[in-house]
């Protein structure tokens, strides 16, 4: 297994001894020391973490932290629901383009290696983009892995972005050169950043699902979106990436959309032990197999790059089985935001609508608005994958000296 390199900050200073030096020479001197200790110790900080300088993120609305609210913004576009209030209104007291009531898995992994909140790329330019080399966010809520080209040729309509993984890709590619100054320092860069390849996939399938296409025709999406991700972490890899967090998807057989969508259906059998739709879950372990056995299949011929899949789905039905365990005593399936219902989700009426309700405890819920989930569940898989058993290889023996900063804001039970 291969593991960055860990830094070590040695200071070594050479003080003036002669006393023949004038005051304004002493002070000048003192100044200089001054200057080169600050940046020292600015480069101490920056390895604190033992093992990443930066994140670079690609992927859909579970890790945009503002990509697609840039977007609308700059092109004028009629605003979407969760640029609103009550979004963003756990931690951050206002909408930021995140779709949860809070921070995403994203936000806790920086957090936790001690490095700033990951900023989104979009509206950032020219000389701020040194800003970036310590993390920068391409995902976009509604991407997909896929073209939006590819998906309309079957019928299948994105009606928030066209910014695919692709797009995504060629963003990053194009802003390299303002990240890093060469070939060999863009290597350096981004052989020691954690690199977070989605989640992104599971737009693909909610799209068509949403349109009315069959389980048996997304099942032959799979192979494609799987080559889709796996071609992307190759360019990675030729660019000089070195560990890339891999998520496989949710089990969306949980998510309030679809048991309000075939809610009385007497055609749906559901998982007794959470109440899940068992078609729905069983697809989204199908993608995840055939994900974790490309992943596989590349380990072996790229042994010199951590590849990371990251079990969101089972680190996610630990609270869909015992939503009491993990805090969440009212439920995981009914949603915090919503426009009523059994499962307080309306298509016809989402969260931040007007006449939508939202729940006075989001930390006691893990849906936050039908879809999308709360800060709470976000944090328990967050935990489950950096700090438990559900990331292949364990995140730990990839990078041994990481330090774990412990999260505030929500109870460390969690």
């Amino acid at each position: 297994m291969h593991h960055p390199p860990i830094f070590f900050c040695i200071l070594s200073f050479e003080f003036p001894i002669s006393m023949a030096h004038t005051c304004s020479s002493t002070s000048s001197s003192f100044v200089i020391t001054f200057i080169i200790i600050f940046q020292l110790l600015s480069t101490c900080t920056l390895y604190a973490n033992g093992c990443y300088t930066s994140i670079i993120s690609f992927g859909d609305s579970l890790a945009d932290t503002g990509n697609l609210k840039q977007l609308y913004y700059s092109t004028n576009r009629e605003t979407l629901h969760f640029f609103y209030p009550p979004y963003g209104e756990t931690f951050f007291h206002m909408p930021t383009g995140r779709c949860s009531n809070g921070r995403l898995i994203i936000d806790f992994i920086a957090e936790s290696i001690r490095l700033p909140l990951v900023r989104p790329f979009v509206g950032v330019k020219g000389r701020h983009m040194m800003e970036f080399r310590r993390g920068v966010n391409y995902a976009v809520a509604g991407a997909t892995a896929l073209d939006s080209s590819f998906l309309a040729a079957r019928g299948v309509h994105n009606p928030m972005t066209n910014s695919s993984l692709r797009v995504q890709l060629g963003w990053f590619k194009r802003s390299l050169p303002s990240l890093c100054a060469n070939v060999p320092d863009c290597k350096h860069f981004l052989g020691h950043s954690l690199v977070l390849m989605g989640e992104i996939g599971g737009n693909d399938y909610n799209h068509a699902l949403l349109a009315g296409k069959s389980i048996e025709e997304l099942e032959t999406y799979v192979p494609l979106v799987v080559d889709a991700i796996i071609s992307a972490i190759n360019e990675l890899i030729e660019l000089g990436a070195k560990t890339i967090l891999v998520p496989g998807n949710l089990p969306i057989g949980c998510s309030a959309v679809y048991l309000t969508n075939y809610y009385g259906s007497d055609n749906v059998e559901y998982d007794n032990s959470t109440g899940c739709i068992t078609r729905l879950n069983k697809f989204a372990e199908y993608h995840n197999k055939v994900l974790k056995r490309e992943l596989s299949t590349m380990r072996e011929r790229r042994p010199e790059v951590n590849l990371i899949y990251a079990d969101y789905y089972n680190a996610a039905m630990q609270f869909f089985r015992s939503p009491n365990e993990y805090g969440f005593t009212n439920g995981a399936l009914k949603a915090c935001c919503g426009g009523g219902g059994p499962f307080n989700y309306n298509a016809s009426t989402a969260c931040a609508d007007p006449s939508s309700n939202v729940c006075v405890q989001p930390d006691s819920y893990a849906n936050w608005d039908g879809l999308h989930l709360t800060e709470a569940a976000y944090k328990v898989i967050y935990k489950s994958v950096f700090q438990g058993p559900y990331a292949i290889p364990q995140f730990e023996s990839v990078c041994p000296t990481l330090i774990i900063k412990e999260i505030d804001g929500i109870s460390s039970s969690r």
